[in-house]
Protein backbone atom coordinates (compact mmCIF):
# COMPACT_ATOMS: atom_id res chain seq x y z
CA UNK A 1 0.00 0.00 0.00
CA UNK A 2 1.24 3.47 -0.89
CA UNK A 3 0.46 6.53 1.23
CA UNK A 4 0.31 10.18 0.15
CA UNK A 5 2.51 12.59 2.08
CA UNK A 6 3.49 16.26 2.07
CA UNK A 7 6.55 18.02 3.46
CA UNK A 8 6.03 21.49 4.89
CA UNK A 9 8.38 24.01 6.44
CA UNK A 10 6.60 25.36 9.51
CA UNK A 11 6.90 28.67 11.39
CA UNK A 12 8.19 30.34 8.25
CA UNK A 13 6.79 31.69 5.00
CA UNK A 14 9.99 30.90 3.09
CA UNK A 15 10.89 27.44 1.74
CA UNK A 16 13.94 25.75 3.31
CA UNK A 17 13.65 27.66 6.57
CA UNK A 18 11.59 26.91 9.67
CA UNK A 19 10.98 23.39 10.95
CA UNK A 20 10.41 20.62 8.38
CA UNK A 21 7.36 18.41 8.90
CA UNK A 22 6.09 15.27 7.20
CA UNK A 23 2.30 14.91 6.99
CA UNK A 24 1.08 11.44 6.06
CA UNK A 25 -2.51 11.30 4.80
CA UNK A 26 -4.92 8.37 4.90
CA UNK A 27 -3.25 6.81 7.94
CA UNK A 28 -6.32 5.03 9.38
CA UNK A 29 -5.03 1.51 8.76
CA UNK A 30 -1.55 2.04 10.19
CA UNK A 31 -0.48 0.36 13.42
CA UNK A 32 1.75 2.10 15.95
CA UNK A 33 4.90 0.30 14.79
CA UNK A 34 4.21 1.21 11.16
CA UNK A 35 3.90 4.89 12.03
CA UNK A 36 7.11 4.75 14.02
CA UNK A 37 8.94 3.17 11.09
CA UNK A 38 7.71 5.91 8.78
CA UNK A 39 8.76 8.60 11.25
CA UNK A 40 12.22 7.06 11.34
CA UNK A 41 12.28 6.98 7.53
CA UNK A 42 11.47 10.68 7.26
CA UNK A 43 13.87 11.34 10.18
CA UNK A 44 12.49 14.81 10.87
CA UNK A 45 11.79 16.30 14.29
CA UNK A 46 8.20 15.07 13.96
CA UNK A 47 5.89 13.29 11.55
CA UNK A 48 2.10 13.64 11.84
CA UNK A 49 -0.39 11.01 10.65
CA UNK A 50 -3.86 12.10 9.58
CA UNK A 51 -6.77 9.79 10.37
CA UNK A 52 -10.56 9.95 10.32
CA UNK A 53 -11.81 11.91 13.35
CA UNK A 54 -13.84 10.26 16.09
CA UNK A 55 -16.20 13.25 15.94
CA UNK A 56 -17.13 14.00 12.31
CA UNK A 57 -17.39 17.69 13.17
CA UNK A 58 -13.61 17.77 13.68
CA UNK A 59 -11.07 18.06 10.86
CA UNK A 60 -9.03 14.96 11.73
CA UNK A 61 -7.65 12.66 14.35
CA UNK A 62 -3.86 12.90 14.30
CA UNK A 63 -0.97 10.94 15.74
CA UNK A 64 2.42 12.61 16.19
CA UNK A 65 5.76 10.80 16.32
CA UNK A 66 9.36 11.65 17.02
CA UNK A 67 11.81 9.34 15.23
CA UNK A 68 11.91 7.43 18.53
CA UNK A 69 8.38 7.47 20.00
CA UNK A 70 4.85 8.87 19.87
CA UNK A 71 4.16 12.15 21.67
CA UNK A 72 0.78 13.49 22.86
CA UNK A 73 0.99 17.01 21.43
CA UNK A 74 3.39 19.17 19.46
CA UNK A 75 3.13 22.64 18.01
CA UNK A 76 4.78 22.55 14.62
CA UNK A 77 2.95 19.38 13.47
CA UNK A 78 -0.36 20.91 14.58
CA UNK A 79 0.29 24.19 12.76
CA UNK A 80 1.63 22.53 9.60
CA UNK A 81 -1.13 19.92 9.45
CA UNK A 82 -3.84 22.56 9.93
CA UNK A 83 -2.43 24.71 7.13
CA UNK A 84 -2.19 21.71 4.81
CA UNK A 85 -5.73 20.50 5.52
CA UNK A 86 -7.05 24.02 5.05
CA UNK A 87 -5.32 24.29 1.67
CA UNK A 88 -6.35 20.82 0.47
CA UNK A 89 -9.98 21.10 1.64
CA UNK A 90 -10.58 24.82 1.21
CA UNK A 91 -11.13 25.34 4.93
CA UNK A 92 -11.07 28.64 6.82
CA UNK A 93 -12.05 29.93 10.23
CA UNK A 94 -11.54 27.31 12.93
CA UNK A 95 -10.89 23.59 12.80
CA UNK A 96 -10.28 21.06 15.55
CA UNK A 97 -7.64 18.31 15.59
CA UNK A 98 -8.06 15.31 17.88
CA UNK A 99 -4.65 14.71 19.49
CA UNK A 100 -3.58 12.29 22.20
CA UNK A 101 -3.34 15.19 24.68
CA UNK A 102 -6.87 16.34 23.88
CA UNK A 103 -8.80 18.46 21.41
CA UNK A 104 -6.71 21.21 19.81
CA UNK A 105 -8.64 24.10 18.21
CA UNK A 106 -6.80 25.94 15.43
CA UNK A 107 -7.87 29.31 14.04
CA UNK A 108 -6.94 30.05 10.41
CA UNK A 109 -6.56 33.58 9.03
CA UNK A 110 -5.17 34.93 5.77
CA UNK A 111 -2.16 37.22 5.87
CA UNK A 112 0.30 38.70 3.32
CA UNK A 113 2.86 35.98 4.13
CA UNK A 114 0.31 33.19 3.70
CA UNK A 115 -2.22 31.50 5.93
CA UNK A 116 -1.60 31.91 9.68
CA UNK A 117 -2.65 29.07 11.97
CA UNK A 118 -3.04 29.67 15.70
CA UNK A 119 -3.47 26.73 18.06
CA UNK A 120 -4.73 26.72 21.60
CA UNK A 121 -2.66 24.40 23.78
CA UNK A 122 -4.79 21.45 24.96
CA UNK A 123 -3.33 21.58 28.48
CA UNK A 124 -2.86 24.86 30.36
CA UNK A 125 0.90 25.29 30.91
CA UNK A 126 2.02 24.83 34.50
CA UNK A 127 5.09 24.56 36.69
CA UNK A 128 6.37 21.05 37.44
CA UNK A 129 9.53 21.86 39.37
CA UNK A 130 11.16 25.25 39.80
CA UNK A 131 13.77 26.26 40.43
CA UNK A 132 16.16 23.56 39.23
CA UNK A 133 19.84 23.61 40.21
CA UNK A 134 21.37 26.10 37.78
CA UNK A 135 24.88 24.74 38.15
CA UNK A 136 23.77 21.28 36.95
CA UNK A 137 21.90 22.81 34.01
CA UNK A 138 24.91 24.94 33.07
CA UNK A 139 27.16 21.87 33.13
CA UNK A 140 24.71 19.96 30.93
CA UNK A 141 24.85 22.79 28.38
CA UNK A 142 28.60 23.41 28.61
CA UNK A 143 28.13 26.88 30.09
CA UNK A 144 29.51 28.77 33.07
CA UNK A 145 26.04 29.64 34.41
CA UNK A 146 22.34 29.97 33.71
CA UNK A 147 20.17 32.70 35.18
CA UNK A 148 17.13 30.55 35.94
CA UNK A 149 16.01 26.98 35.28
CA UNK A 150 12.88 24.94 35.91
CA UNK A 151 10.71 22.16 34.56
CA UNK A 152 7.34 23.17 33.13
CA UNK A 153 4.66 21.15 31.40
CA UNK A 154 1.54 21.31 29.27
CA UNK A 155 1.21 17.87 27.71
CA UNK A 156 4.94 17.37 27.17
CA UNK A 157 7.49 18.69 29.66
CA UNK A 158 10.65 20.70 29.07
CA UNK A 159 13.44 22.02 31.22
CA UNK A 160 13.61 25.77 30.54
CA UNK A 161 16.92 27.59 30.99
CA UNK A 162 17.35 31.37 30.89
CA UNK A 163 20.83 32.25 29.63
CA UNK A 164 22.68 35.54 30.21
CA UNK A 165 23.29 36.56 26.58
CA UNK A 166 23.26 35.52 22.93
CA UNK A 167 26.91 34.48 22.98
CA UNK A 168 26.12 31.90 25.66
CA UNK A 169 23.09 30.75 23.69
CA UNK A 170 25.25 30.29 20.59
CA UNK A 171 27.77 28.14 22.45
CA UNK A 172 25.22 26.01 24.31
CA UNK A 173 24.74 22.33 23.56
CA UNK A 174 24.38 18.97 25.30
CA UNK A 175 27.48 17.86 27.21
CA UNK A 176 27.88 14.35 28.59
CA UNK A 177 27.76 12.87 31.15
CA UNK A 178 26.13 15.92 32.77
CA UNK A 179 23.33 15.97 30.19
CA UNK A 180 22.07 12.43 30.72
CA UNK A 181 22.40 12.75 34.48
CA UNK A 182 20.27 15.93 34.49
CA UNK A 183 17.61 14.46 32.19
CA UNK A 184 17.28 11.34 34.34
CA UNK A 185 17.08 13.37 37.55
CA UNK A 186 14.13 15.43 36.31
CA UNK A 187 12.32 12.98 34.04
CA UNK A 188 12.62 15.08 30.88
CA UNK A 189 14.50 14.68 27.61
CA UNK A 190 14.78 18.28 26.37
CA UNK A 191 16.08 21.73 27.29
CA UNK A 192 14.60 24.90 25.80
CA UNK A 193 17.25 27.57 26.36
CA UNK A 194 16.36 31.21 25.80
CA UNK A 195 17.54 34.82 26.00
CA UNK A 196 15.25 37.88 26.05
CA UNK A 197 16.24 40.11 23.12
CA UNK A 198 13.91 43.06 23.62
CA UNK A 199 10.43 44.04 24.76
CA UNK A 200 8.21 41.07 23.95
CA UNK A 201 10.90 39.16 22.04
CA UNK A 202 12.92 36.06 22.88
CA UNK A 203 15.50 33.97 21.04
CA UNK A 204 15.62 30.25 21.82
CA UNK A 205 17.24 26.90 21.07
CA UNK A 206 15.87 23.44 21.90
CA UNK A 207 17.97 20.30 22.38
CA UNK A 208 16.58 16.77 22.71
CA UNK A 209 19.19 14.24 21.51
CA UNK A 210 17.71 11.30 23.41
CA UNK A 211 14.45 11.80 21.46
CA UNK A 212 16.38 11.71 18.18
CA UNK A 213 16.40 15.51 17.84
CA UNK A 214 19.92 16.93 18.31
CA UNK A 215 18.39 20.40 17.88
CA UNK A 216 14.92 21.53 16.88
CA UNK A 217 14.48 24.56 14.58
CA UNK A 218 11.10 25.54 16.11
CA UNK A 219 9.27 24.06 19.09
CA UNK A 220 5.64 25.10 19.28
CA UNK A 221 4.76 23.08 22.39
CA UNK A 222 7.68 24.55 24.33
CA UNK A 223 6.69 28.02 23.16
CA UNK A 224 3.20 27.47 24.56
CA UNK A 225 4.57 26.16 27.86
CA UNK A 226 6.89 29.18 28.06
CA UNK A 227 3.78 31.06 29.16
CA UNK A 228 4.05 29.23 32.50
CA UNK A 229 7.68 30.31 32.82
CA UNK A 230 6.70 33.93 32.28
CA UNK A 231 3.80 33.57 34.70
CA UNK A 232 6.14 32.20 37.36
CA UNK A 233 8.41 35.21 36.87
CA UNK A 234 5.53 37.64 37.32
CA UNK A 235 5.95 38.83 33.73
CA UNK A 236 2.31 38.43 32.64
CA UNK A 237 -0.32 41.05 33.40
CA UNK A 238 -4.05 40.37 33.25
CA UNK A 239 -5.32 40.22 29.69
CA UNK A 240 -3.33 39.06 26.66
CA UNK A 241 0.46 39.24 26.41
CA UNK A 242 2.09 38.58 23.04
CA UNK A 243 5.66 37.29 22.80
CA UNK A 244 7.64 36.73 19.59
CA UNK A 245 10.01 33.77 19.69
CA UNK A 246 12.85 33.42 17.19
CA UNK A 247 14.36 29.94 17.01
CA UNK A 248 16.56 27.97 14.62
CA UNK A 249 18.87 30.91 13.89
CA UNK A 250 22.03 29.04 14.88
CA UNK A 251 20.97 26.10 12.68
CA UNK A 252 20.48 28.21 9.58
CA UNK A 253 16.72 27.53 9.65
CA UNK A 254 15.23 30.74 11.06
CA UNK A 255 11.76 30.30 12.54
CA UNK A 256 9.31 32.75 14.06
CA UNK A 257 6.59 31.78 16.53
CA UNK A 258 3.99 34.00 18.21
CA UNK A 259 2.90 33.20 21.75
CA UNK A 260 -0.23 34.73 23.24
CA UNK A 261 -0.70 34.17 26.96
CA UNK A 262 -4.12 34.88 28.47
CA UNK A 263 -4.29 35.75 32.19
CA UNK A 264 -7.30 36.62 34.33
CA UNK A 265 -7.01 37.71 37.96
CA UNK A 266 -3.45 36.47 38.06
CA UNK A 267 -4.28 33.00 36.71
CA UNK A 268 -2.91 31.70 33.42
CA UNK A 269 -5.98 30.52 31.50
CA UNK A 270 -4.73 29.86 27.99
CA UNK A 271 -1.67 29.73 25.77
CA UNK A 272 -1.91 30.13 22.01
CA UNK A 273 0.85 29.68 19.43
CA UNK A 274 0.66 30.99 15.88
CA UNK A 275 2.74 30.66 12.75
CA UNK A 276 2.74 30.05 9.02
CA UNK A 277 3.78 27.06 6.91
CA UNK A 278 4.81 26.48 3.31
CA UNK A 279 4.67 23.26 1.28
CA UNK A 280 7.98 22.19 -0.25
CA UNK A 281 7.42 18.58 -1.40
CA UNK A 282 4.84 15.88 -1.85
CA UNK A 283 4.87 12.27 -2.89
CA UNK A 284 3.93 8.70 -2.06
CA UNK A 285 5.63 6.34 0.36
CA UNK A 286 5.30 2.61 0.91
CA UNK A 287 3.46 1.58 4.07
CA UNK A 288 5.90 -0.66 6.00
CA UNK A 289 5.00 -4.18 7.05
CA UNK A 290 3.68 -4.58 10.57
CA UNK A 291 6.04 -6.01 13.16
CA UNK A 292 5.29 -9.60 14.14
Amino acid sequence: MMLDYHILDVFTDAPFAGNPLAVVLGADGLADDQMLKLAREFNLSETIFVQTPVNPAHAARVRIFFPTAEIPFAGHPTIGCAVLLAELRGLSGQLVLEEAAGLVPVTLTSAPGGMVAELTAPVVPHVVQAPVDGARVAAALGLARVDHAGVYGGGPQFLFAALPDLAELASAGPREPAWSSLMAAHGVDAIWAYVPTGPGTVRARMFSPTAGIPEDPATGSATAIFAAVLQGQGALADGETVITVDQGIEMGRPSRLRLTAVVDQGELLEARVAGTAVRVAQGRILAPDRSV
